[in-house]
C-alpha cells in the first residue's frame, strides 16, 4: 500500500519500522513473559518523536494526521503488540478528546504528559456497563464549587501505568437533575479518591495492564470537566465521536499482527522442506499465502481510508467501524493461518506465533464489540438509530408522533 501514502508517511514508516524491527522486536517476548509495562519503549518513542505525533504544534507536538499515526502504530504492531497499543493511545484516543474538547489549560496538560511518556487511560466501560455503555452509573455531583465522583469502571486499559486519566460520568446539578455525560480529568496519585483496585488477568496483551478502578468521593474543580461545544446534553456523543480515531487505532494494531504473522509465515514456507522440496512449492501453501495477502490488502485499505477520512476533524465513525471489524476478524483468521502453517512450531512459545494469537483475540472485543459495532454501522447506513432495548423504538415512535 506504499503508492497510497505520500513521500513524508512512506519515510516515516520506513523509520518505525527501523526502530521496530532493531529496539521492540527484541523485547516483545519479555514483555509478555514478565507482563511488565515496556517503560523503555516510551524513551525510544520519544527519542524517534512518536508520542504525541497528532499533537498541534502549537501545543509541542507535530500535528501529524491520523494516517502519518497509523504507518507507525502498524510497524510496532508487527513486533510487538504492546509497542503498538503504546503508539496507539499517545496520538489517539483520551488525548485526541482533550486536544479537540479541553480548555487551554487542559489541553497544555495533556500534550506536556503525553509527550514527557504518559499514555492517558481513558475510562468508559463498568462491570454492568460494556457495550451499554449509556448504562454507566459513575455519578459526578456538583456540590457548591466542586464535583464529587463515586463509581467503578473495569478494564481500563493502562490502570495503574498511566497518569492522566479522562473519566466518564453522569453528571447532576446541585438539585440532583441529570444534565448528561462528561469526561473529567484526574492524574493518578494526585487525586484523591481515585483508587486502582486490581489488575485483571489477560489471555494476551499482557505487558499493559487492564484494570478495576473505584472513585470515592472523589473531588474535582469544574475545571476539570472536558467541555464539548455542545455542552453536556450533547457530550457523550461529542467525546464518543473521539473515540473514532481510538478505533482506527485499535484496528491498526491487529492489522500489524496479522502482518508480521504473514511475514514469518511466508519466510518459513520457504525454509521449510518437506517431500525433498520447499511446503512453499504445494499448491495449497500457495493457496494459504494468497488468501493471507489478500484478506491484509483489503484490512490495510480499510484503515488508511478510515484514517484518512479524518483529515478534517476524526475518522468517520461508519468507516471507522467498518475497518475496525474487518480487520480485526480477519487478523484473527490470518494468525490461526500462519500458525498452522508453521505445525508444533507455531504452537511452541519459542516462536512469537502463539502470542500473537493470544493478543490478537483482543480486537474483536474491545474498544467495541465486532457486533455492536455493526450496529454503528447498520445506523450510519440507514441514517436512524437503532435502538437495543426493549422498549426502544416504540419510544422513537411516540416522539415522532408528537
Amino acid at each position: 500500500m506504499s503508492a497510497f501514502l505520500a513521500p513524508e508517511q512512506a519515510a516515516l514508516k520506513a523509520k518505525a519500522r527501523e526502530v521496530a524491527q532493531d529496539t521492540v522486536r527484541a523485547r516483545a517476548a519479555e514483555v509478555d513473559r514478565t507482563e511488565e509495562y515496556p517503560w523503555d519503549h516510551l524513551e525510544t518513542f520519544k527519542d524517534a518523536g512518536f508520542l504525541g505525533m497528532t499533537i498541534p504544534e502549537a501545543y509541542g507536538g507535530q500535528s501529524k494526521t491520523w494516517l502519518d499515526a497509523v504507518v507507525v502504530i502498524e510497524e510496532m504492531a508487527k513486533c510487538c503488540s504492546i509497542a503498538g497499543r503504546i503508539a496507539v493511545e499517545t496520538n489517539m484516543g483520551a488525548v485526541s478528546a482533550i486536544m479537540a474538547y479541553g480548555s487551554e489549560e487542559q489541553k497544555k496538560m495533556a500534550a506536556d504528559m503525553v509527550l514527557a511518556g504518559d499514555k492517558p487511560a481513558i475510562c468508559i466501560t463498568e462491570p454492568e456497563a460494556g457495550s451499554d455503555a449509556s448504562g454507566m452509573t459513575t455519578r459526578a455531583d456538583k456540590r457548591g464549587n466542586q464535583y464529587v465522583l463515586n463509581g467503578k469502571k473495569h478494564w481500563i486499559t493502562g490502570g495503574g501505568v498511566s497518569r492522566l486519566h479522562l473519566i466518564f460520568a453522569k453528571v447532576f446539578d446541585e438539585q440532583g437533575n441529570f444534565e448528561g455525560v462528561g469526561g473529567f480529568l484526574a492524574i493518578r496519585d494526585e487525586t484523591e479518591g481515585l483508587e486502582i483496585v486490581k489488575r485483571e488477568p489477560t489471555m494476551g496483551l499482557r505487558g499493559i495492564p487492564e484494570a478495576e478502578i473505584e472513585f470515592n468521593d472523589m473531588q474535582l474543580p469544574p475545571s476539570a470537566l472536558v467541555m464539548p461545544p455542545r455542552g453536556l446534553k450533547k457530550g457523550f456523543a461529542d467525546l464518543m465521536t473521539a473515540y473514532n480515531s481510538q478505533r482506527v487505532g485499535a484496528g491498526t494494531v491487529a492489522l500489524g499482527i496479522m502482518e508480521g504473522a504473514y511475514e514469518l509465515a511466508k519466510d518459513w514456507t520457504e525454509e521449510r522442506e518437506q517431500f525433498g522440496r520447499p511446503i512453499n512449492e504445494f499448491q495449497g501453501v500457495q493457496w494459504n499465502l494468497a488468501d493471507m495477502s489478500i484478506r491484509i490488502a483489503a484490512a490495510q485499505a480499510l484503515i488508511y481510508k478510515a484514517a484518512e477520512s479524518g483529515r478534517d476533524g476524526f475518522p468517520d465513525m461508519v468507516m471507522a467501524a467498518q475497518a475496525k471489524i474487518y480487520t480485526s476478524e480477519n487478523a484473527i483468521q490470518v494468525v490461526n493461518e500462519a500458525l498452522q502453517l508453521f505445525g508444533a512450531r507455531g504452537y511452541s512459545r519459542n516462536l512469537p506465533l502463539e502470542r500473537m494469537a493470544r493478543d490478537v483475540r483482543m480486537f474483536t472485543i474491545g474498544g467495541g464489540t465486532a457486533e455492536v459495532l455493526r450496529n454503528v454501522v447498520a445506523s450510519g447506513l440507514l441514517q436512524k438509530k437503532l435502538p437495543q432495548t426493549r422498549d426502544g423504538y416504540s419510544k422513537l415512535a411516540a416522539r415522532a408522533a408528537e
